[in-house]
């Protein structure tokens, strides 16, 4: 199948026509009427600084519906020691920075390039991406950024400086968005790191069955900021007890 070369009009191709590898169009840029369109549509930018923008649609993809977080027993009693304090949208900037910069075993450079940290800014501003951090002591150690439609969060990218930090943010924010209604997020491709929390692999078409259906609903557009966290002493939902403690 051809790859596809986006010029100034605000359409993409169908996801359905992509590269066996996931590659649907190259070119466009990286201004929000796109990427809201993208994502609408299941598509996203994932390239390289010294190449043109890549569009990608993967087939398969990856998914984690929120009702199926699986938190280990370890990491959930790490939780309850509350070792970071945690908020959303207050330090965007610093997340998506975090993101580009710190190094990551195997991964050489960094697809979160200057016009990409550009593009999502903006997009934090209008109220569509969001981030979620974890501080020590005024220090941000670890955190993630993605961008929310209607009951969809798309993550991008997560970091972390200290033990567990990203870990902790990110079921934080799940177990947030399922309070709110927002049940599905999409991890794009397949991690060893998400399938431990429950993320699995769904063939493309099923996917977007799935998201058109969480765009009818309305975005919950804004700065966001955690209800009040519900107690942790009783074992959580996709977490086993642990007998004998």
């Amino acid at each position: 199948m051809p790859v596809y070369r986006l010029g100034p009009d605000l359409i993409f191709p169908p996801p359905e026509v992509a590269e066996p590898d996931g590659i649907l169009a190259v070119g466009g840029d990286l201004r929000p009427e796109r990427l809201l369109l993208a994502y609408s549509q299941g598509i996203f930018p994932w390239y390289d600084e010294k190449l043109p923008i890549i569009w990608h649609s993967p087939d398969p993809r990856m998914v984690l519906m929120a009702e199926d977080l699986h938190v280990p027993h370890s990491l959930r009693r790490v939780m309850r020691r509350r070792p970071y304090e945690l908020a959303l949208d207050t330090a965007f900037a610093k997340v998506i920075r975090a993101c580009a910069q710190v190094p990551r075993p195997g991964q050489d450079g960094t697809w979160i390039t200057d016009d990409m940290i550009e593009a999502y800014e903006e997009l934090h501003r209008q109220g569509f991406a969001h981030s979620v951090e974890a501080w020590e002591d005024g220090e941000l150690v670890g955190g993630l950024y993605g961008l929310s439609l209607g009951h969809c969060f798309f993550g991008e990218s997560m970091f972390t400086l200290r033990s567990d930090a990203s870990k902790i943010a990110f079921v934080s924010l799940v177990e947030q968005l399922e309070r709110w209604g927002i049940d599905l997020i999409d991890c794009q491709v397949h991690t060893e790191h998400l399938e431990r929390f429950g993320a699995v692999e769904w063939p493309r078409a099923r996917f977007l069955d799935r998201l058109a259906e969480r765009l009818e609903h309305e975005t919950r557009q804004g700065r966001w900021a955690f209800d009040e966290r519900p107690a942790e002493s009783s074992p959580a939902k996709g977490e086993e007890p642990i007998h004998g403690d």
